[in-house]
């Protein structure tokens, strides 16, 4: 599987994001979260290139 296509599960992204599971639902519940992904088992993934972008759209400033 490409890596852009790669499903990571919420710890793997916690961990790389350095945040606590609770600081993300917050984040998530202000809408300003990267985007999850539902599996049908009521797992949660975000795809390796959500996190991507979003993460380049947090480092990209806005004028």
């Amino acid at each position: 599987m490409p890596s852009s296509q790669q499903m990571l599960k919420l710890p793997q992204v916690l961990t790389e994001l350095g945040m606590s599971r609770a600081a993300f639902y917050r984040m998530r519940a202000r809408g300003k979260a990267p985007r999850l992904v539902k599996l049908p088992n009521g797992h949660l993934r975000v795809r390796r290139a959500d996190l991507d972008d979003w993460l380049n759209k947090l480092d990209s400033p806005t004028y």
